[in-house]
């Protein structure tokens, strides 16, 4: 029996290391945008400290130049979110990149794979025919050979 050899073999590899380096790429981008959302949650929770340290300023002794600092404390933790939020939608932005990349590198290589796969079908019917053929000759072959074996017996 023959060996299969898909003849674009090396396109189908390339294919697959292309994809497995899209998918760092998108995990690359996923851990980016979780670090990005952390420092979200982190800097609500100092807002958060900050609120509460202006509000219990305020019930006791009025200490004006505190109040005044957690005040803008809270409004600059304010400007660092809006910031963070800016930076997550960057952030989410490539990893839907890294995401469509990741998608059409897979559809390809799965339809190079299907192409391969149907290559090699054709093979294996090639194959069969191929083997028919051989035994349809090998046994026309044996007949002939009964047949001659005969005639040699009779005359």
């Amino acid at each position: 029996m023959a060996r299969f050899k898909y003849r674009m073999q090396s396109l189908l590899d390339i294919k697959s290391k292309l994809e497995t380096q899209a998918k760092q790429e998108f995990a690359a981008a996923k851990m980016a945008l979780d670090i990005e959302n952390e420092r979200l949650e982190e800097l609500k929770k100092r807002k958060a400290f900050y609120e509460a340290e202006a509000e219990a300023l305020l019930h006791g002794a009025l200490q004006v130049q505190k109040i005044r600092d957690s005040k803008t404390a809270v409004l600059k933790m304010e400007d660092y979110i809006v910031i963070q939020k800016q930076q997550i939608r960057v952030a989410e932005a490539k990893v839907e990149a890294a995401r469509q990349k990741l998608t059409g590198l897979m559809q390809e290589r799965k339809m190079h794979e299907k192409l391969k796969e149907h290559a090699f079908e054709a093979f294996m019917q090639d194959e069969k025919k191929r083997e028919g053929k051989e035994v349809d000759e090998l046994t026309s072959y044996t007949y002939g050979q009964r047949i001659q074996e005969r005639e040699k017996r009779k005359g």
